[in-house]
Protein backbone atom coordinates (compact mmCIF):
# COMPACT_ATOMS: atom_id res chain seq x y z
CA UNK A 1 0.00 0.00 0.00
CA UNK A 2 1.39 3.39 -1.28
CA UNK A 3 1.95 5.73 2.42
CA UNK A 4 0.24 8.15 1.46
CA UNK A 5 -2.86 5.98 0.94
CA UNK A 6 -2.02 4.19 4.61
CA UNK A 7 -1.77 7.38 6.25
CA UNK A 8 -5.44 8.34 4.48
CA UNK A 9 -6.45 5.44 6.36
CA UNK A 10 -5.01 6.10 9.04
CA UNK A 11 -6.45 9.49 9.40
CA UNK A 12 -10.42 7.89 8.85
CA UNK A 13 -10.69 6.06 11.48
CA UNK A 14 -10.17 8.47 14.38
CA UNK A 15 -12.65 10.61 11.70
CA UNK A 16 -15.34 8.08 11.54
CA UNK A 17 -15.32 7.69 15.60
CA UNK A 18 -15.29 11.64 15.93
CA UNK A 19 -18.23 11.96 13.41
CA UNK A 20 -20.43 9.08 15.52
CA UNK A 21 -19.53 10.61 18.79
CA UNK A 22 -20.68 13.81 17.77
CA UNK A 23 -23.83 12.20 16.27
CA UNK A 24 -24.60 10.47 19.47
CA UNK A 25 -24.11 13.61 21.55
CA UNK A 26 -26.64 15.22 18.79
CA UNK A 27 -29.14 12.73 19.57
CA UNK A 28 -28.32 10.71 16.59
CA UNK A 29 -27.99 6.84 17.60
CA UNK A 30 -28.34 4.98 14.46
CA UNK A 31 -25.00 4.90 12.94
CA UNK A 32 -23.90 3.74 16.64
CA UNK A 33 -26.71 1.37 16.78
CA UNK A 34 -25.49 -0.27 13.52
CA UNK A 35 -21.59 -0.56 14.54
CA UNK A 36 -22.94 -1.97 17.85
CA UNK A 37 -24.81 -4.87 16.70
CA UNK A 38 -21.43 -5.88 14.52
CA UNK A 39 -19.52 -5.63 17.39
CA UNK A 40 -21.81 -7.46 19.05
CA UNK A 41 -22.14 -10.68 16.69
CA UNK A 42 -18.71 -10.66 16.30
CA UNK A 43 -18.44 -11.09 20.62
CA UNK A 44 -21.56 -13.30 20.11
CA UNK A 45 -19.62 -15.54 17.87
CA UNK A 46 -15.92 -15.26 20.20
CA UNK A 47 -17.64 -16.21 23.05
CA UNK A 48 -19.85 -18.95 21.25
CA UNK A 49 -16.44 -20.54 20.30
CA UNK A 50 -14.20 -19.79 23.69
CA UNK A 51 -17.51 -21.78 25.15
CA UNK A 52 -16.85 -24.72 23.21
CA UNK A 53 -13.63 -24.62 23.86
CA UNK A 54 -13.67 -23.91 27.79
CA UNK A 55 -13.62 -27.18 30.18
CA UNK A 56 -11.56 -30.23 31.37
CA UNK A 57 -10.97 -31.63 28.01
CA UNK A 58 -7.89 -31.19 26.20
CA UNK A 59 -9.60 -29.73 22.68
CA UNK A 60 -7.64 -26.63 21.61
CA UNK A 61 -9.34 -24.16 18.61
CA UNK A 62 -7.14 -25.75 16.12
CA UNK A 63 -7.70 -29.54 17.39
CA UNK A 64 -11.44 -28.71 16.96
CA UNK A 65 -10.82 -27.35 13.13
CA UNK A 66 -8.49 -29.61 12.39
CA UNK A 67 -11.10 -32.66 13.09
CA UNK A 68 -13.70 -30.47 11.59
CA UNK A 69 -11.98 -30.06 8.67
CA UNK A 70 -11.09 -33.85 7.96
CA UNK A 71 -7.88 -32.85 8.11
CA UNK A 72 -5.33 -36.36 7.65
CA UNK A 73 -4.45 -35.45 11.57
CA UNK A 74 -8.14 -35.59 12.88
CA UNK A 75 -8.07 -39.11 14.90
CA UNK A 76 -4.59 -37.64 16.61
CA UNK A 77 -6.54 -34.33 17.44
CA UNK A 78 -9.28 -35.16 19.28
CA UNK A 79 -10.41 -38.63 21.15
CA UNK A 80 -13.77 -40.05 20.78
CA UNK A 81 -13.95 -38.90 24.42
CA UNK A 82 -13.20 -35.16 23.53
CA UNK A 83 -15.47 -35.56 20.58
CA UNK A 84 -18.56 -36.15 22.80
CA UNK A 85 -17.63 -33.50 25.05
CA UNK A 86 -17.71 -31.01 22.63
CA UNK A 87 -20.44 -32.32 20.43
CA UNK A 88 -22.78 -33.88 22.68
CA UNK A 89 -22.37 -31.53 25.69
CA UNK A 90 -20.47 -28.61 25.00
CA UNK A 91 -22.01 -27.56 21.85
CA UNK A 92 -25.64 -28.07 22.57
CA UNK A 93 -24.90 -26.02 25.95
CA UNK A 94 -23.88 -22.95 23.70
CA UNK A 95 -26.34 -23.22 21.33
CA UNK A 96 -29.12 -23.75 24.44
CA UNK A 97 -27.34 -20.43 26.17
CA UNK A 98 -27.54 -18.77 23.17
CA UNK A 99 -30.91 -18.61 22.18
CA UNK A 100 -31.93 -18.82 25.70
CA UNK A 101 -30.25 -15.66 26.19
CA UNK A 102 -31.59 -13.87 23.03
CA UNK A 103 -35.32 -15.06 24.03
CA UNK A 104 -35.13 -13.55 27.27
CA UNK A 105 -33.43 -10.16 26.61
CA UNK A 106 -35.95 -9.53 23.66
CA UNK A 107 -38.76 -10.56 25.76
CA UNK A 108 -37.52 -7.87 28.07
CA UNK A 109 -37.61 -5.05 25.36
CA UNK A 110 -41.19 -5.94 24.07
CA UNK A 111 -42.33 -6.46 27.40
CA UNK A 112 -41.11 -2.98 28.59
CA UNK A 113 -42.39 -1.02 25.25
CA UNK A 114 -45.71 -2.56 25.61
CA UNK A 115 -46.05 -1.56 29.02
CA UNK A 116 -43.51 1.70 28.71
CA UNK A 117 -41.82 1.33 31.24
CA UNK A 118 -38.31 -0.08 32.08
CA UNK A 119 -38.98 -2.31 35.10
CA UNK A 120 -41.34 -5.01 33.32
CA UNK A 121 -39.32 -8.28 32.57
CA UNK A 122 -40.89 -11.77 32.16
CA UNK A 123 -39.05 -12.78 35.29
CA UNK A 124 -39.87 -10.43 37.63
CA UNK A 125 -43.94 -10.03 37.18
CA UNK A 126 -44.58 -13.31 36.97
CA UNK A 127 -43.93 -14.64 33.47
CA UNK A 128 -41.47 -17.10 33.84
CA UNK A 129 -43.02 -18.76 37.28
CA UNK A 130 -46.05 -19.05 35.10
CA UNK A 131 -44.14 -20.54 32.16
CA UNK A 132 -42.48 -23.21 35.17
CA UNK A 133 -46.24 -23.80 36.50
CA UNK A 134 -47.45 -25.35 32.88
CA UNK A 135 -43.95 -26.81 32.87
CA UNK A 136 -44.10 -28.32 36.62
CA UNK A 137 -47.36 -28.93 36.03
CA UNK A 138 -46.75 -31.90 33.10
CA UNK A 139 -43.92 -32.85 34.99
CA UNK A 140 -46.02 -34.11 37.62
CA UNK A 141 -49.49 -34.87 35.90
CA UNK A 142 -48.29 -35.51 32.92
CA UNK A 143 -48.49 -39.04 32.75
CA UNK A 144 -52.35 -39.59 34.23
CA UNK A 145 -53.57 -35.99 32.95
CA UNK A 146 -51.92 -35.57 29.71
CA UNK A 147 -50.90 -38.73 28.03
CA UNK A 148 -53.00 -38.06 25.01
CA UNK A 149 -50.95 -34.65 24.84
CA UNK A 150 -47.73 -36.73 24.71
CA UNK A 151 -48.65 -38.67 22.64
CA UNK A 152 -49.51 -36.28 19.99
CA UNK A 153 -46.71 -33.35 19.70
CA UNK A 154 -43.87 -35.88 21.85
CA UNK A 155 -41.03 -34.19 23.17
CA UNK A 156 -43.20 -30.79 21.99
CA UNK A 157 -45.28 -30.88 25.42
CA UNK A 158 -43.21 -29.58 27.91
CA UNK A 159 -42.18 -26.28 25.86
CA UNK A 160 -46.10 -26.19 24.73
CA UNK A 161 -47.32 -26.44 28.30
CA UNK A 162 -44.48 -23.78 29.12
CA UNK A 163 -46.07 -21.90 26.94
CA UNK A 164 -49.39 -21.72 28.03
CA UNK A 165 -48.32 -21.11 30.90
CA UNK A 166 -46.59 -18.34 30.81
CA UNK A 167 -49.86 -16.91 28.24
CA UNK A 168 -52.11 -17.05 30.69
CA UNK A 169 -50.31 -15.32 33.30
CA UNK A 170 -49.15 -12.46 31.15
CA UNK A 171 -53.22 -12.06 29.86
CA UNK A 172 -53.60 -11.66 33.48
CA UNK A 173 -51.01 -9.35 34.27
CA UNK A 174 -51.67 -6.98 30.94
CA UNK A 175 -55.69 -7.10 32.14
CA UNK A 176 -54.75 -6.47 35.94
CA UNK A 177 -51.96 -3.59 35.32
CA UNK A 178 -53.53 -2.03 32.39
CA UNK A 179 -57.20 0.29 32.77
CA UNK A 180 -58.48 2.84 30.45
CA UNK A 181 -55.14 2.65 27.81
CA UNK A 182 -52.89 3.52 30.71
CA UNK A 183 -50.78 0.75 32.28
CA UNK A 184 -49.52 1.56 36.09
CA UNK A 185 -46.35 0.26 37.14
CA UNK A 186 -47.53 -0.24 40.65
CA UNK A 187 -49.96 -2.52 39.62
CA UNK A 188 -48.16 -3.91 37.54
CA UNK A 189 -45.70 -4.83 39.88
CA UNK A 190 -47.41 -5.83 43.00
CA UNK A 191 -49.73 -8.09 40.51
CA UNK A 192 -46.60 -9.53 39.02
CA UNK A 193 -45.62 -10.57 42.70
CA UNK A 194 -48.94 -11.78 43.96
CA UNK A 195 -49.23 -13.77 40.67
CA UNK A 196 -45.25 -15.22 40.91
CA UNK A 197 -46.13 -16.50 44.50
CA UNK A 198 -49.67 -17.88 43.42
CA UNK A 199 -48.33 -19.41 40.77
CA UNK A 200 -45.22 -20.62 43.38
CA UNK A 201 -47.61 -21.89 45.87
CA UNK A 202 -49.32 -24.51 43.43
CA UNK A 203 -45.94 -25.34 41.92
CA UNK A 204 -45.04 -25.85 45.81
CA UNK A 205 -48.25 -28.59 46.29
CA UNK A 206 -47.09 -30.29 42.73
CA UNK A 207 -43.62 -30.27 44.15
CA UNK A 208 -44.81 -32.01 47.35
CA UNK A 209 -46.73 -34.70 45.97
CA UNK A 210 -44.19 -35.51 43.35
CA UNK A 211 -41.95 -38.69 43.02
CA UNK A 212 -38.61 -38.91 43.69
CA UNK A 213 -37.96 -38.85 39.78
CA UNK A 214 -39.90 -35.95 39.31
CA UNK A 215 -38.16 -34.88 42.25
CA UNK A 216 -34.83 -34.89 40.93
CA UNK A 217 -36.36 -33.72 37.48
CA UNK A 218 -38.00 -30.44 39.57
CA UNK A 219 -35.13 -29.73 40.92
CA UNK A 220 -33.84 -28.40 37.93
CA UNK A 221 -36.48 -25.28 38.05
CA UNK A 222 -35.18 -24.19 41.34
CA UNK A 223 -32.04 -21.84 40.26
CA UNK A 224 -32.12 -22.45 36.00
CA UNK A 225 -28.94 -24.26 34.34
CA UNK A 226 -27.75 -25.04 31.22
CA UNK A 227 -26.58 -28.39 32.57
CA UNK A 228 -29.27 -31.03 31.30
CA UNK A 229 -28.79 -29.20 27.81
CA UNK A 230 -28.81 -31.91 24.54
CA UNK A 231 -29.97 -31.70 21.31
CA UNK A 232 -33.61 -33.34 21.93
CA UNK A 233 -34.23 -29.94 23.97
CA UNK A 234 -32.69 -27.50 21.38
CA UNK A 235 -34.80 -29.15 18.96
CA UNK A 236 -37.85 -28.91 20.99
CA UNK A 237 -37.15 -25.29 22.02
CA UNK A 238 -35.56 -23.73 18.90
CA UNK A 239 -38.43 -23.67 16.19
CA UNK A 240 -40.85 -21.92 19.34
CA UNK A 241 -37.80 -19.53 20.39
CA UNK A 242 -36.88 -18.63 16.60
CA UNK A 243 -40.32 -18.31 15.65
CA UNK A 244 -40.32 -15.68 18.35
CA UNK A 245 -36.97 -13.92 17.43
CA UNK A 246 -38.37 -13.80 13.44
CA UNK A 247 -41.84 -12.23 14.57
CA UNK A 248 -40.87 -9.39 16.56
CA UNK A 249 -38.76 -7.19 14.42
CA UNK A 250 -41.93 -6.27 12.58
CA UNK A 251 -42.81 -5.10 15.85
CA UNK A 252 -40.61 -2.55 16.11
CA UNK A 253 -42.56 0.46 14.41
CA UNK A 254 -45.62 -0.50 16.43
CA UNK A 255 -43.56 -0.12 19.86
CA UNK A 256 -41.77 2.65 18.86
CA UNK A 257 -45.04 4.57 18.55
CA UNK A 258 -46.57 3.10 21.79
CA UNK A 259 -44.23 4.61 23.62
CA UNK A 260 -46.13 8.11 22.94
CA UNK A 261 -49.44 6.26 24.55
CA UNK A 262 -51.67 3.96 23.04
CA UNK A 263 -53.92 6.71 21.96
CA UNK A 264 -51.21 8.23 19.47
CA UNK A 265 -49.69 5.14 18.19
CA UNK A 266 -53.66 4.59 16.81
CA UNK A 267 -53.78 7.63 15.70
CA UNK A 268 -50.35 7.61 13.73
CA UNK A 269 -52.17 4.23 12.19
CA UNK A 270 -50.00 1.70 14.09
CA UNK A 271 -53.03 -1.70 14.61
CA UNK A 272 -52.85 -1.25 18.72
CA UNK A 273 -54.73 -4.29 19.53
CA UNK A 274 -53.21 -6.67 17.01
CA UNK A 275 -49.63 -5.33 18.32
CA UNK A 276 -50.61 -6.16 21.53
CA UNK A 277 -51.46 -9.61 20.64
CA UNK A 278 -48.64 -10.33 18.55
CA UNK A 279 -46.29 -9.03 21.59
CA UNK A 280 -47.87 -11.25 24.41
CA UNK A 281 -47.97 -14.51 22.67
CA UNK A 282 -44.58 -13.51 21.31
CA UNK A 283 -43.09 -13.40 24.75
CA UNK A 284 -45.30 -15.79 26.31
CA UNK A 285 -44.17 -18.57 24.02
CA UNK A 286 -40.23 -17.36 23.86
CA UNK A 287 -40.18 -17.75 27.96
CA UNK A 288 -42.23 -20.32 28.06
CA UNK A 289 -39.71 -22.53 25.54
CA UNK A 290 -36.73 -21.24 27.32
CA UNK A 291 -38.20 -22.23 30.78
CA UNK A 292 -38.75 -25.14 29.62
CA UNK A 293 -35.30 -26.04 28.76
CA UNK A 294 -33.38 -23.86 31.18
CA UNK A 295 -36.07 -23.54 34.36
CA UNK A 296 -36.00 -20.02 35.66
CA UNK A 297 -32.95 -17.55 34.83
CA UNK A 298 -33.80 -14.08 35.98
CA UNK A 299 -32.89 -10.79 35.18
CA UNK A 300 -31.35 -11.29 32.05
CA UNK A 301 -34.50 -9.46 30.29
CA UNK A 302 -34.23 -6.00 32.85
CA UNK A 303 -29.87 -6.01 32.37
CA UNK A 304 -29.50 -5.94 28.98
CA UNK A 305 -32.39 -3.70 27.67
CA UNK A 306 -31.22 -1.12 29.92
CA UNK A 307 -27.55 -1.00 28.90
CA UNK A 308 -28.18 -1.03 25.38
CA UNK A 309 -30.71 1.74 25.56
CA UNK A 310 -28.02 3.45 27.97
CA UNK A 311 -25.86 3.40 24.76
CA UNK A 312 -28.05 3.58 21.20
CA UNK A 313 -31.12 4.56 22.27
CA UNK A 314 -34.71 3.45 23.09
CA UNK A 315 -35.43 2.78 18.93
CA UNK A 316 -36.48 -0.73 18.50
CA UNK A 317 -35.24 -1.28 15.38
CA UNK A 318 -31.83 -1.21 16.65
CA UNK A 319 -32.33 -2.50 20.42
CA UNK A 320 -34.00 -5.77 19.35
CA UNK A 321 -31.67 -7.08 17.27
CA UNK A 322 -28.52 -5.78 19.97
CA UNK A 323 -30.45 -7.15 22.51
CA UNK A 324 -30.35 -10.35 21.27
CA UNK A 325 -26.91 -10.83 20.77
CA UNK A 326 -26.15 -9.39 23.84
CA UNK A 327 -28.48 -11.59 25.73
CA UNK A 328 -27.01 -14.65 24.45
CA UNK A 329 -23.27 -13.67 24.65
CA UNK A 330 -24.15 -12.61 28.25
CA UNK A 331 -25.72 -16.04 29.52
CA UNK A 332 -23.10 -17.88 27.50
CA UNK A 333 -20.24 -16.27 29.12
CA UNK A 334 -22.43 -16.94 32.22
CA UNK A 335 -22.71 -20.63 31.92
CA UNK A 336 -18.66 -20.67 30.87
CA UNK A 337 -18.56 -19.02 34.70
CA UNK A 338 -21.20 -21.46 36.36
CA UNK A 339 -18.99 -24.43 35.02
CA UNK A 340 -15.54 -22.96 35.62
CA UNK A 341 -15.85 -21.00 39.24
CA UNK A 342 -15.96 -24.03 41.34
CA UNK A 343 -14.78 -26.52 39.19
CA UNK A 344 -15.54 -29.54 39.52
CA UNK A 345 -18.56 -28.70 40.96
CA UNK A 346 -21.41 -26.14 38.84
CA UNK A 347 -22.95 -23.45 39.89
CA UNK A 348 -26.59 -23.04 39.22
CA UNK A 349 -26.32 -20.27 36.51
CA UNK A 350 -29.42 -18.54 38.38
CA UNK A 351 -27.20 -17.91 41.30
CA UNK A 352 -24.78 -15.93 38.81
CA UNK A 353 -27.52 -13.63 36.97
CA UNK A 354 -29.31 -13.25 40.23
CA UNK A 355 -26.16 -11.56 42.11
CA UNK A 356 -25.75 -8.78 38.84
CA UNK A 357 -29.65 -8.17 37.86
CA UNK A 358 -30.30 -8.04 41.42
CA UNK A 359 -28.52 -4.91 42.44
CA UNK A 360 -28.96 -3.88 38.88
CA UNK A 361 -32.53 -3.84 39.44
CA UNK A 362 -32.17 -1.81 42.35
CA UNK A 363 -29.92 0.83 40.98
CA UNK A 364 -32.48 1.52 37.97
CA UNK A 365 -35.28 1.39 40.89
CA UNK A 366 -33.37 3.85 42.78
CA UNK A 367 -32.29 6.12 39.92
CA UNK A 368 -35.82 6.67 38.31
CA UNK A 369 -38.48 6.37 40.69
CA UNK A 370 -39.10 9.77 40.73
CA UNK A 371 -40.53 9.48 37.26
CA UNK A 372 -42.23 5.95 37.74
CA UNK A 373 -44.56 7.35 40.85
CA UNK A 374 -42.90 4.72 43.37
Amino acid sequence: MPRSEAMEGSMRAPAFAANIVSEWRAGNRSRLARLLIVVLAVLAAATFVTSIMTGAADASLSNVFDWLSGAESADQALSARDRIIILDIRLPRAVLGLLVGASLAVSGVVMQGLFRNPLADPGLVGVSSGASLGAVLLIVLGASLFGPLFALVGFYALPIAAFFGGLVTTLLLYRIATRGGQTSVATMLLAGIALGALTGAVTGVLVFIADDKQLRDLTFWGLGSLAGANWTKILAAAPIILMSLAVVPFLARGLNAITLGEAAAFHMGVPVQRLKNVAILSVAAATGASVAVSGGIGFVGIVVPHLLRLVIGPDHRYLLPASALLGGTMLIFADMLARTIVAPAELPIGIITAFVGAPFFLWILLRGRSNMGL
